[in-house]
């Protein structure tokens, strides 16, 4: 028998995706998935891409998810705290919702409202010395998909010095299945076909996570709807910093020893088909001719590393596991 594993809020795309993963895993057994609407449903019948499974969603209540060794909270921003505070003190929980990813109160007020139910380990590992952390602790905040896409990008080169932490821009174009799987109107085929979209800006959730783990202090985001289920493709610059620093040979060095983070070779740019189903995040750096600003892209999944492969990632070192145990840094292509 492996490690107990539960799922809640496992109906969703994230959900779903933590299903594949987790079912597919070497050291994990997938002892319940939980979903409020689809419980006592099969999970092929929500998941017909997993197909096989023999499981059916219990409903999402603390003696449900109580038994496992570890939880996956795949919930709506603003549920997840309520849940995870009715779990044993010694359950692992990674939580892949907003709840206690900012450490700021007034932060979390002013982009998500209501009481702050206060930070835990953020889930980032190729942060330097979080790998430690996360190891360390029992609950574990993943990223947000965009913030993990922008972070990686930007956190090493501010804390390089290579670029200056004032001014940085960013523009993002994401998959439709970061806006989860509640039927929205705006989300139909018909209105998302031919279409490039832009929603929330000036005032995106995911703009204090950003600046808090990269140290940047004015940061211009805009986020962009993109005809296409999942991916996100991150265009981040900055004002250059130290003169003579190539912003590459940065990103490199950082993640010289990250088995989910490629810097791509000189010439060659992220997209987001080659990083479709995997657990890894691609990047590339350079300078405007023109303007002198660093300008880094970075691609990834956000089902997978912008999601459910980078909550894995978190629970393999909480559980003393092989860090990219049951996780494939390889796309699926065509």
């Amino acid at each position: 028998m492996g490690i107990g594993v539960a799922v809640a809020g496992a109906s969703g795309y994230a959900g779903g995706e933590l299903l594949r993963l987790v079912a597919g895993h070497p050291d994990l057994d997938l002892v319940a998935a939980t979903a409020h609407t689809a419980a006592g449903a099969p999970v092929s019948a929500v998941h017909p891409q997993l197909t096989g499974l023999d499981l059916v969603f219990g409903s999402t209540d603390p003696a449900v998810l109580a038994g496992a060794d570890l939880v996956f909270l795949a919930l709506p921003h603003g549920e997840s705290a309520a849940l995870a505070a009715a779990l044993p003190a010694g359950t692992r929980v990674v939580d892949l919702g907003a709840d206690h990813r900012l450490t700021a109160p007034d932060a979390w007020r002013r982009y998500y409202g209501g009481p702050h139910a206060g930070a835990w380990t953020y889930g980032l590992p190729e942060l330097p010395g979080q790998r430690d952390r996360i190891a360390a602790a029992d609950r574990v905040a993943a990223t947000g998909c965009y913030a993990g896409a922008t972070i990686l990008a930007l956190a090493p080169l501010i804390a390089a010095g290579a670029v200056a932490p004032d001014d940085v821009v960013v523009v993002a174009a994401s998959g439709t299945s970061g806006a989860g799987r509640a039927a929205k109107p705006h989300l139909l085929g018909s209105e998302v076909m031919g279409d490039l979209s832009p929603y929330k800006v000036g005032a995106h959730q995911h703009v204090p996570e950003i600046k808090q783990a990269t140290g940047a202090t004015s940061l211009s985001f805009t986020p962009v709807l993109a005809p296409m289920p999942r991916g996100i493709l991150a265009t981040v610059t900055a004002r250059p910093g130290a003169a003579g620093t190539d912003p590459r040979e940065v990103l490199a060095a950082a993640y010289a020893d990250s088995p989910l983070v490629h810097v791509l070779p000189p010439g060659s740019w992220p997209h987001t088909a080659a990083t479709l189903g995997s657990a890894a995040c691609h990047l590339q750096a350079t300078v405007d001719t023109d303007s002198g600003r660093v300008i880094v892209v970075s691609a990834l999944d956000n089902l997978g590393k912008g999601a459910a492969a980078q909550a894995v990632q978190c629970a393999n070192l909480m559980l003393g596991l092989p860090e990219t145990a049951g996780l494939s840094a390889f796309g699926v292509a065509p």
